[in-house]
């Protein structure tokens, strides 16, 4: 018998209409896809394209216009704000391009802070963190402040606290478009690694061609709708 993977996201015809003056402009029209558990999917697309229009209401950071959104099967698009932010908070890990560290929490507090927001245990949360400290070569350096960090570095904490309230989502938004290119291969090489040996689910949104290699599967946007979705076949360490 085969145990066909559940689905984690799902967007139905989603649509997004910016008010400029007179002006409607669509952002998305009429966009449809749905992740399973345990993808690795690259959003790649040109400027303007909307692939962080997509980012944002699939990290329930922003609502359509019209059109249906589903995390864990729960339709998030009608939630009151403290509900989505629940629902969020637990759901989806968050990897930004510029870190979003809070620069007077040290290492260990900055990816404790989900933690501590949704009331675990102290005693889990410190051997959650030292545990993903250790995962992205930070154990060293867990008690410095993020000025005190390289970029890479703060990279590392980002994703360490990204994972830190076990989501069932990770949405990783151009995260090495502020590193150099040997850095940015680390990164890479780390969410690989979450993929592959621990099964994590990562949309990864870039305009890099070279990044969307290391995903299984790639979906290109133009003009707010898919140009294409595809199984990667090349997958693997490109930079």
């Amino acid at each position: 018998m085969v145990c066909m993977a559940k689905t984690v996201l799902e967007v139905q015809g989603i649509w997004k209409v910016y008010q400029m003056d007179s002006i409607e402009v669509p952002a998305l029209r009429g966009l449809s896809l749905k992740i399973k558990e345990g993808e690795f999917v690259a959003i790649v697309g040109a400027s303007g394209s909307g692939k962080s229009t997509v980012l944002n209401i699939i990290g329930a950071l922003d609502v359509p216009t019209k059109g249906l959104v589903f995390l864990n099967g729960i339709e998030i698009t009608k939630l009151s704000e403290s509900k989505l932010a629940r629902l969020r908070g637990k759901t989806i890990g968050f990897v930004f391009q510029t870190f979003n560290l809070y620069p007077t929490l040290n290492v260990f507090d900055n990816i404790a802070l989900p933690m501590k927001i949704h009331e675990f245990d102290p005693v889990k949360i410190e051997k959650k963190v030292n545990g993903l400290a250790k995962l992205v070569g930070l154990e060293h350096r867990v008690n410095h402040l993020p000025a005190q960090l390289s970029g890479g570095e703060r990279q590392r904490v980002a994703l360490a606290r990204a994972l830190s309230a076990e989501p069932a989502l990770i949405l990783a938004d151009e995260p090495t478009g502020n590193l150099d290119t040997k850095t940015s291969r680390e990164i890479m090489g780390l969410l690989a690694d979450l993929h592959k040996k621990q099964g994590k689910t990562i949309i990864l949104v870039t305009h890099e061609p070279s990044l969307a290699q290391y995903a299984g599967r790639i979906i290109e946007l133009r003009d707010g709708k898919i140009l294409y979705d595809k199984k990667n076949k090349k997958k693997g360490n490109v930079l």
